[in-house]
């Protein structure tokens, strides 16, 4: 995360998106940065047969789409709001000029996107080999790593039993039934329709 007043400092703009609002989409030049200031934004993609898969859900001081802007392409998947969000958007050229200037934020965004990187093997490896049961697990233990959350402690998964769906590739159905696996074999706790690791 860039410190906002830093990326004020740089000629960040504040952007508004309404729930159900795409901001960019597949194969659209990448031209600027993003980060979020509130509200939730997806990423996703739709093949041929109108399976969605989603790439990532990024919340307040997160950012998204910064590989394009790297190598001049275009980005990989659209994003949509899923709740009324706001948004800073710093131009392409603005945020290099930021990166170049302060080599500890540079250092950080490597860090960050060496971390994607690494969730992504993953995950291919997960969808490529595992039960559903195994695919669900590995990605709430990321999502608990990721939070900060220790091992020993509980982590309640704040993902829709859909939005498990769209980040595994499995359909909400076989995740549904494999929750319930899950639970009976102690993998995982429901607590009402919460699920908690």
């Amino acid at each position: 995360m860039i410190d906002e007043s830093i990326l004020q400092h740089y000629g960040a703009v504040e952007i508004k998106l309404e729930k159900g609002a795409f901001l960019f989409h597949e194969k659209e030049r990448a031209a600027n940065y993003y980060q979020v200031k509130a509200g939730k934004i997806k990423m996703f993609n739709l093949n041929s047969e109108g399976k969605l898969f989603t790439q990532g859900m990024f919340e307040a001081g997160e950012s998204f789409g910064e590989p394009p802007l790297f190598d001049d392409s275009t980005y990989p998947a659209c994003t949509v709001a899923e709740e009324n969000s706001c948004l800073y958007k710093l131009t392409k050229a603005k945020y290099f000029k930021l990166l170049k200037e302060n080599p500890e934020i540079h250092l950080a965004t490597t860090k960050m996107l060496a971390n994607r990187l690494l969730y992504k093997s993953m995950l291919l490896k997960e969808i490529s080999s595992f039960k559903p049961e195994h695919r669900i697990l590995s990605l709430i233990d990321y999502l608990k790593k990721e939070n900060g959350i220790p091992a020993n402690q509980q982590y309640e998964v704040s993902l829709t039993r859909q939005n498990i769906a769209d980040l595994t590739g499995l359909r909400v159905e076989t995740v549904i039934r494999s929750v319930k696996t899950l639970e009976k074999e102690g993998g995982l706790k429901l607590i009402g329709h919460k699920i908690f690791r």
